[in-house]
């Protein structure tokens, strides 16, 4: 079994940054693409960035050029930085793991961009 954890949001000004990482445990040789999505309030949950064992990534066309997705294979952790943030980016942002025919899902942790 696969548990994500993920931590580092918090509360930004517009233009700021911050950096989310997500710590995999449990069997967590299995995994392999691991993903972020993000759900604002009255919204469906999006997919931001993902990116592969072999280090392909694929950004939304919103955060393209502003998130970098990486990961660390050695620590089972895969990072989101994200820079230039925007009051549109305030949402939960949760870290996900395709396994299989499961979908492992993180806690989730708050990001909020003030103006």
């Amino acid at each position: 079994q696969v548990q994500l954890v993920e931590s580092g949001g918090g509360l930004v000004q517009a233009g700021g940054s911050l950096r989310l990482s997500c710590a995999a445990s449990g069997s967590s040789s299995s995994i392999t693409a691991m993903g972020w999505y993000r759900q604002a309030p009255g919204k469906q949950r999006e997919l931001v960035a993902s990116i592969t064992s072999g280090g392909d990534t694929n950004y939304a066309d919103s955060v393209k050029g502003r998130f970098t997705i990486s990961r660390d294979n050695a620590k089972k952790t895969v990072y989101l930085q994200m820079n230039s943030l925007k009051p549109e980016d305030t949402a939960v942002y949760y870290c996900n793991a395709p396994i299989g025919a499961l979908q492992v899902w993180g806690q989730g942790t708050q990001v909020t961009v003030s103006s």
